[in-house]
């Protein structure tokens, strides 16, 4: 397995190349920036320069060259405005779906957001295209031929791992820290049996391990 993670340098991002570094799985930090690029390659950290704004054969390309069979889909817009939502969170990611097949890549996983499947809870986010957006982008996931993986963490906290979570059918409140959203990533790249699976968790009392098995 070699994981390509679009969007390495988010919050989400940057502690999953820790975690991919640990668990010694190979992999290329997916970056849209030179600067980013080149503090990365100073740490020794493999990358692959990607524009998810770029035609598709541009980005087919970029994926292409990083050799990957994996890819982990954790880039967002950050708040640069919902015309950018649009175009990364949607748009790139959709491209990045279409173009997998074409490179052979079958195993997908996807880092959404807690409320994309409940409308009810969209307007009173504040968010509500962000919500929209990554509502088409997983329902679009889920019709691919793609070994997807979606996962929803609750409120995501800078708070340290403890890698332990709680599962929930449906969000029912509570936050997570990112370095466990981390962790839940990795171990669903380690586990057959998420491939084709949502999950939504935040903090709890049950191990990682468990939790994803």
């Amino acid at each position: 397995m070699k994981v390509l993670i679009i969007g390495a340098h988010g919050k989400v991002g940057r502690l999953l190349v820790k975690e991919l570094q640990a668990r010694k799985i190979d992999f290329a930090a997916g970056l849209r920036k030179e600067e980013q690029i080149k503090a990365y390659q100073a740490d020794g950290i493999p990358t692959q320069y990607i524009d998810l704004t770029a035609s598709p054969k541009e980005i087919k390309d970029s994926i292409a060259q990083s050799g990957a069979d994996t890819i982990v889909f954790s880039a967002g817009a950050g708040g640069a405005g919902y015309d950018k939502t649009l175009e990364i969170d949607l748009d790139g990611a959709i491209k990045t779906m279409d173009l997998a097949p074409e490179l052979g890549i079958k195993r997908y996983v996807m880092v959404s957001a807690v409320y994309s499947d409940d409308r009810s809870k969209w307007e009173q986010s504040g968010i509500r295209p962000y919500y929209i957006a990554k509502h088409y982008a997983d329902k679009y996931l889920r019709g691919t031929n793609l070994d997807y993986t979606i996962v929803h963490p609750g409120t995501l906290t800078d708070d340290e791992a403890t890698n332990q979570i709680k599962i929930q059918s449906n969000y029912e409140g509570g936050s997570v820290a990112r370095g466990d959203v981390a962790k839940v990533i990795a171990r669903a790249l380690e586990t057959p049996s998420s491939i084709k699976k949502d999950y939504n968790f935040v903090a709890g009392d049950e191990s990682i391990v468990e939790a994803i098995k």
